[in-house]
């Protein structure tokens, strides 16, 4: 009886045990399956491969590592050399991007902090990095209150990347306070451009960047006439101020370009608008600014990032006479809702503008960001590349992957192609205020920072993609590049 009745409840029990296997087996079955759809829709949703494209990771380890930027050696395309924070650090490669290895003795050791890097190469085919270097920032996004010394400096290298000269030249500088002990301007943001033309003023390097007072941002400027030695006394190129505050409303995103004659082409936002101004004289004047474009605001607040933008670029097509092609700004704002990125062109050198071209190819309104854009014109061909992260493959908006978009017509539409097919989320954390990218002869580089998905702390990696779009170069780069990271 009592055995029977011990049976009878351990058939009972056996029982449920096998339904509740059995229920749990359909939920993981179910759920199995719902991710496969979900995976899916999200690889049709991307677009395709680029052509002949590559990825590496150029940082050894993870670390507090963003805002990057490349340059191609006009002389030698072979040369290409990388740049990223924090501290300032650079990259180079010797064959086209297949090899890399990582430059020393480039941050400088009399600051604590130094980043917001860009570089260039000049007309005889020196590489350059331009950064700023502080020991603590100021009151947060009220970068002129509590400020403390701080500069712009530029480091050169003679050997396209290689090795970097032992002393960085001071383009702008501020003591840890002014003489009445007031808090000292906040020097943020530069970029730096050379002059690789033909024209009268070759060889010119120029800076731009934001000023932070106490009471409102300017857009600052100095050149070297002397290939980055001496730099200028600072000027201010801006005809309206901004607020003080890094946000919607304040001057900031200085980028320039030169034409075939020297012409010295420069955009920054103001929050609602692109400003433009030139310099027919090398960069000792600078016509009147003009808002050329209207925009969204290009501040704005991303799902798991810390802070994003949509600062412009500029640049021009050399060909096509004396004075070279079209003119090209590129820009991200939330116009329609999501944050897309857009292209306008100038046919007269900055006259008039074009109508906003959506340079990302998704449905309008499907609610996915995409942000950080970079541009660069080939001056070979002229096509516009413009990289950028892009959430369409996310339905959450939480991950992005990076995606090369290039037009071939003058900008009047792109093709948008992926970097990468592996979406990565940064979990709120800061991938800086911008990627970078570079184009020549076909050959396309895009660097950019990701968070793997196996960090839980902020550190972070830098990443280069490069893309073939001319047969022969790719013929001659079938090789995967690789970090050699010494």
């Amino acid at each position: 009886m009592n055995s029977r009745k011990i049976s009878a409840g351990g058939a009972s029990r056996l029982s449920s045990i096998s339904r509740a296997i059995v229920r749990q087996t359909l939920r993981t079955i179910l759920s199995i399956a719902t991710l496969a759809a979900i995976a899916g829709n999200t690889s049709a949703q991307l677009p395709p491969k680029a052509p002949n494209s590559s990825v590496i990771t150029l940082t050894p380890q993870p670390g507090y590592f963003t805002e990057p930027g490349i340059a191609i050696n006009p002389n030698n395309p072979q040369q290409v050399v990388a740049v990223y924070q924090d501290n300032a650090h650079a990259a180079y490669s010797f064959d086209a991007g297949r090899t890399w290895q990582i430059a020393t003795g480039v941050e400088p050791r009399d600051y604590r902090v130094s980043g917001d890097v860009s570089t260039t190469y000049d007309n005889q085919g020196h590489a350059f990095i331009c950064y700023i270097a502080f020991d603590k920032l100021g009151t947060f996004n009220y970068w002129g209150h509590n400020s403390s010394r701080n500069g712009i400096y530029v480091r050169r290298s003679l050997d396209g990347g290689k090795t970097w000269e032992a002393k960085d030249i001071a383009a702008t500088e501020q003591p840890d306070k002014t003489p009445d002990q007031k808090d000292v301007p906040w020097e943020d943001k530069p970029y730096i451009v050379a002059d690789n033309s033909h024209g009268p003023y070759a060889g010119n390097l120029y800076i731009g960047w934001t000023r932070w007072t106490v009471t409102d941002s300017q857009i600052q400027f100095v050149r070297s006439t002397d290939h980055g030695k001496t730099w200028s006394k600072p000027m201010e190129i801006d005809n309206v101020r901004g607020l003080p505050r890094d946000d919607n409303g304040a001057v900031e995103g200085f980028f320039g370009a030169v034409g075939p004659d020297s012409a010295l082409y420069a955009v920054w936002t103001d929050g609602n608008h692109v400003v433009f101004t030139a310099s027919s004289d090398g960069g000792s004047t600078f016509a009147p600014t003009r808002n050329i474009i209207d925009t969204a605001p290009t501040m704005f607040s991303i799902d798991a990032v810390a802070r994003a933008n949509g600062f412009p670029q500029i640049a021009i097509d050399p060909r096509g006479g004396p004075k070279g092609g079209r003119l090209y700004v590129t820009w991200a704002d939330y116009r329609n809702g999501e944050i897309d990125v857009f292209c306008s062109s100038s046919k007269d050198y900055g006259a008039t503008w074009s109508p906003a071209i959506r340079v990302n190819t998704d449905a309008v309104h499907n609610g996915a960001e995409h942000f950080f854009q970079w541009m660069a014109v080939d001056p070979a061909d002229g096509s516009i590349n413009v990289i950028f992260y892009d959430r369409r493959g996310d339905p959450r908006n939480r991950a992005q992957t990076v995606v090369l978009a290039r037009s071939t017509d003058g900008g009047q539409s792109f093709q948008n192609y992926s970097w990468t097919d592996q979406p990565f989320n940064a979990k709120g954390g800061f991938i800086g205020d911008y990627d970078g990218l570079a184009a020549m002869n076909g050959r396309v580089y895009g660097i950019w920072t990701e968070k793997p998905d196996n960090i839980t702390t902020r550190d972070t990696v830098i990443r280069i993609g490069v893309a073939e779009f001319s047969s022969a170069s790719a013929a001659n780069s079938s090789a995967s590049p690789k970090a050699n990271l010494k």
